[in-house]
């Protein structure tokens, strides 16, 4: 060995010494390397059914087509297209000032016979009149009041009031206009509250009760779902298409929906509580479903688990056997996980939090 070559080998070495030292500190540990960044997603206990889907037609609460019963002109229209109208009031009046003319005849004979009764009755109660006088006089009293009440009732037809809280349909007449009995002149419509009817197949009877709660949506609102319930089950099968009717209702209070919609129904066959995950979880072998639990509390460690899956919705799937609410498993990233791994969990998916706010705020920690 040269004198030189002596001298540099002490320096060589501090200089690889201080190097390997630099690189140790900078390399993240071995476990933390191998830990793949996963999204998760927790096991929530939620309101579940078995949807029966079905298409059915609305129709008011109440609905009536309201007609002339009596001939005349009509005096009086109180209503406008589409108004709102309570139970009892004006909307037509006819013509009606014979019919009371003739009530105020009648009323004032009835006055008379009654002042007659009532001076006969007391010459009577002095034996200065014959009982059977006060006796007819008291008849002939009790015909006029009939007569005032059959007038009365037939005035009734000369006005035609609501006969229920609702909404008129077009006015298609106009003062001065004869009518005759059986003429429409406006339709009245309670859509406060729909029915709505449609069929299911017969095999379905035995599931189907008062009670049951549904969703109907219309594609004049296709981004709404209204609430209802089921209110009855027809009482017949119908024997060409096996199906079997039944009517539900539907709130409505701001009175969007109308008599003869369409509407897409779906019964929320037996329900109940379940353990609801998204379907992204769940990892296929064969027939059997897995899915990959995170233990939180061993430093977010994978645990493969087998689990019994019940019915299936739109991203969801009921849990009936295998996790409990609450648990937190991998619902992105579970192809690159094996049983026994740590993961970095990235962020948990749920209703507030979607999965590319999840990638974006990951992606701006990283840089």
């Amino acid at each position: 060995m040269t004198p030189s070559s002596s001298r540099l080998t002490p320096r060589l070495l501090a200089a690889l010494l201080v190097l390997l030292l630099a690189t140790l500190l900078s390399s993240p540990p071995a476990a933390a390397q191998e830990r793949t960044p996963v999204i998760g997603a927790r096991a929530t206990l939620a309101p579940w059914s078995d949807p029966l889907e079905a298409l059915g037609t609305l129709r008011a609460d109440e609905s009536v087509t309201l007609s002339a019963t009596v001939t005349d002109i009509v005096a009086e229209v109180n209503f406008r297209d589409g108004q709102v109208v309570e139970a009892g009031q004006l909307l037509i009046r006819l013509e009606d000032a014979e019919q009371q003319a003739q009530l105020r005849a009648a009323q004032a004979l009835r006055d008379e016979r009654r002042a007659t009764v009532d001076r006969l009755a007391q010459l009577q109660s002095r034996n200065l009149a014959p009982r059977a006088d006060v006796e007819d006089a008291r008849a002939r009293l009790r015909q006029v009041e009939a007569e005032i009440q059959g007038l009365e009732a037939r005035l009734r037809n000369y006005r035609l009031r609501a006969p229920f809280d609702g909404v008129v349909g077009f006015r298609n007449i106009s003062l001065g206009s004869l009518v005759t009995p059986g003429t429409e002149l406006v339709t009245l419509d309670k859509v406060d509250v729909m029915k709505l009817d449609f069929s299911v197949p017969e095999v379905f009877l035995a599931l189907l009760e008062p009670g049951l709660p549904l969703t109907a949506r219309s594609v004049a609102f296709p981004d709404e779902r209204f609430e209802g319930h089921v209110e009855s089950v027809g009482s017949r099968v119908d024997p060409v298409s096996r199906s079997v009717s039944v009517r539900a209702e539907l709130a409505n209070p701001e009175r969007r929906l109308r008599p003869g919609m369409l509407m897409e129904v779906i019964v929320q066959r037996s329900p109940r509580e379940a353990v609801v995950v998204p379907e992204s979880v769940l990892v296929p072998s064969g027939d059997r479903q897995y899915v990959l639990v995170i233990d939180e509390d061993d430093q977010n460690r994978v645990e493969r688990r087998e689990v019994k899956v019940g019915e299936r919705r739109t991203g969801q799937v009921e849990i009936l056997e295998g996790i409990e609410a609450e648990e937190l498993l991998v619902a992105h990233g579970v192809q690159r996980v094996q049983p026994r791994d740590q993961v970095t969990l990235l962020g948990v998916a749920d209703a507030d939090t979607s999965v590319p706010e999840i990638l974006e705020a990951s992606r701006g920690e990283r840089d």
